[in-house]
């Protein structure tokens, strides 16, 4: 008995690694304690056997629903560090399923060799050692009027080390500058203010001699529009997650080592 007792309990620091894991250990107990329930099932009433009989029926679907949706939109979070090599390679591993799911938002077609790419990307990329070390050379000011529209690019910044300040309007932005340093300024272009409005931040910056670098994430990969945002003292334009992704992590590497 003692034996059983020590044999679950390695078993079940072994599953409690990971979600996945946790969902497994969370089953075993729950069917453990249904099937000691059932073997005394012949002195309980029919009564008293049915919540028995539909949690039986209805736990496996209630698991594989939980499972479903973790696969769905978490699935780069079922995993341990330990499962991948180390804390790096798992750093690693979230910020190429994040930045996968972010270009794909943007319904460009994902093939084998963007996929590699993502994961050359992340690789060439420097996770900061400390998310308060560098201080403001890990902070980015992002300005977009529907932050929502961003959560997987900012999950694969924040992996890096990353941390991010919203911000909603031109003019909330400056609050935010008046009071805080940002390594880098993510901008989206058409906003509430006006179609053009990224560029009303960026020429306000430039006057005021605030060099921040400022990338521009808007619906537009055009050539014209990078010449344009170049020719305003932009530092980069484009619709594709990696391809900010790269822009962005470059620029904070040059200011980690400032």
């Amino acid at each position: 008995m003692v034996d059983s007792i020590g044999n679950l309990g390695d078993t079940a620091k072994s599953l409690a690694r990971n979600p996945l894991g946790i969902i497994a250990l969370f089953i075993v107990m729950a069917y453990g304690f249904a099937s000691l329930v059932t073997a005394f099932a012949g002195s309980l009433s029919s009564q008293e056997r049915m919540p028995l009989i539909y949690f039986l029926i209805f736990f496996p679907v209630l698991v594989l629903g939980v499972f479903t949706w973790l696969v769905v939109n978490h699935s780069a979070k079922l995993y341990s560090p330990s499962d991948v090599g180390g804390g790096e390679n798992y750093i690693k591993m979230l910020t190429v399923a994040s930045l996968t799911a972010a270009t794909a938002k943007g319904n460009i077609p994902m093939s084998e060799a963007d996929l590699k790419r993502n994961v050359e990307v992340v690789q060439a990329a420097q996770p900061s050692k400390s998310r308060t070390a560098n201080g403001w050379r890990n902070q980015i000011l992002w300005v977009d009027d529907n932050p929502d529209n961003n959560i997987y690019e900012r999950q694969a910044f924040e992996a890096m080390g990353i941390k991010f300040t919203l911000a909603k309007s031109t003019n909330e932005a400056f609050e935010k500058l008046a009071n805080a340093k940002f390594a880098v300024i993510i901008s989206d272009m058409g906003r509430r203010e006006g179609p053009r409005e990224g560029y009303v931040l960026l020429d306000r910056l430039r006057k005021q001699g605030d060099n921040t670098p400022l990338f521009f994430y808007a619906s537009s990969n055009a050539r014209e529009h990078k010449i344009e945002t170049l020719e305003h003292g932009g530092q980069g334009c484009t619709n594709n997650g990696q391809e900010l992704f790269e822009m962005v992590i470059r620029a904070v590497n040059l200011r980690r080592a400032e």
